[in-house]
């Protein structure tokens, strides 16, 4: 089974956190004082900063993903998220297919699609904007095509240290209006904070990253995996006798190092949910709390095991059994809905963690069968031995016919 560990962690995408490509100070119309590559979807930015009027002076490298689709950059004042960003947006305008740009303000309405999109003015002090696709005039708007977001604008002379840039791309627009971006880490990590004045990219955006990634390995390996391992010991160990009591110390041993695992997996999601208070996902999060609850009252529970001689003790594995099989239950289903938030639905990281899964349960449905025929053979012994049929040595026994 350790083997399948290290294939899973092999295709975890840590490198997302980091950015390859590199960035240019330079275009067709301007040259930057300084320029930075950004952390996802191969964007970068070029700068040019006047501290004696708090002007900045910048272009956005970025690309399209679709040729009906939209690609936009903006600046959010408060905080390193979505909800609250100043925007421009370019794409396609759809009676003449000429390239625009307009303003937006993404809302908490449109982050949950309760309403669309609207151009509406920004109340920031934006000076000056434009937008041209890489090629001139002649180029065209397809899947891949690079386009350059200008902008002048004047910052508050005092919040130049950390200025919250955000970026992103979706497949269409819907009149005027761009729709929802795709939802994958990539699309969902278009964020950083940079100090414009020095040129330094402020390092939490990148914890935040490594935290969510850490997250997610933790959290497949401890609920998703080492728990059910606990539970397949404890079913099939405890029936072999040469093991003695053996068979549970291992279960507890490995459960509780699974349970300990998971504490630390679910104190990072807490914090994740700190460090991101724009970004809800309600079905992971209350999954992720029900499990963490069981796994606590499974713990609890080897505190009050009653001995084999209580009359209580059925109760207590009644107990025992429902909730150690729903805390399994709930943490596989949401290591799977783990894999759709951070956008790994269709990645060779789900396929290690379901080659891992689908393994589990074989050795198990080998082991079910096997228990089960055990069981059928050691009834149908006892009943003939209670019908005289065999001795107590297995033997048959009865009257030969001469």
């Amino acid at each position: 089974m350790f083997h399948f560990f290290l294939i899973f962690l092999s295709f975890f995408p840590f490198t997302i956190v980091f950015s390859s490509h590199s960035c240019t100070t330079s275009t067709s119309t301007k040259t930057f004082e300084k320029c930075m590559p950004l952390p996802s979807q191969d964007a970068s930015i070029a700068w040019t900063f006047h501290p004696h009027n708090a002007t900045l002076d910048m272009v956005f490298f970025g690309s399209f993903i679709s040729p009906s689709g939209w690609v936009g950059f903006g600046i959010n004042p408060n905080s390193p998220e979505m909800t609250g960003t100043r925007a421009l947006i370019a794409f396609p305008d759809p009676n003449s297919g000429q390239l625009v740009l307009l303003p937006y303000i993404i809302d908490p309405s449109v982050k949950f699609q309760k309403s669309p999109l609207l151009s509406k003015p920004l109340d920031i002090h934006l000076l000056a904007s434009s937008s041209t696709l890489y090629g001139g005039k002649m180029a065209t708007i397809h899947n891949g095509a690079t386009i350059q977001i200008y902008a002048t604008l004047k910052l508050v002379s005092n919040k130049t240290k950390n200025v919250h840039f955000v970026w992103n791309r979706g497949i269409y627009v819907q009149g005027y209006s761009p729709t929802i971006h795709p939802t994958n880490i990539n699309d969902l990590s278009s964020i950083a904070t940079i100090d414009v004045l020095s040129g330094s990219q402020a390092i939490c955006h990148n914890n935040f990253l490594t935290l969510k990634n850490v997250h997610g390995v933790i959290n497949s390996i401890s609920w998703g995996v080492i728990l059910p391992l606990g539970a397949v010991t404890a079913r099939y160990l405890r029936h072999v006798e040469s093991l003695g009591p053996t068979w549970f110390y291992v279960h507890a041993g490995v459960q509780l190092s699974g349970i300990l695992l998971g504490t630390i997996g679910f104190a990072i999601g807490i914090r994740l949910g700190q460090l991101s208070p724009g970004r809800v996902y309600g079905l992971h999060r209350n999954l992720g709390i029900a499990t963490f609850v069981l796994g606590m009252l499974q713990t609890l529970a080897l505190f009050f095991r009653p001995k084999t001689t209580n009359k209580f003790r059925k109760y207590w594995k009644s107990y025992h059994h429902f909730v150690g099989y729903g805390c399994v239950v709930l943490g596989v289903v949401n290591v799977f809905q783990g894999f759709e938030v951070m956008g790994e639905g269709r990645s060779y990281v789900k396929l290690a963690y379901c080659l891992c899964l689908s393994t589990l349960i074989g050795v198990s449905v080998a082991l079910e069968v096997n228990s089960w025929v055990v069981f059928c053979r050691k009834a149908k012994e006892d009943k003939m031995r209670r019908e005289g049929l065999i001795g107590s040595s297995g033997k048959f026994s009865g009257s030969s016919h001469g």
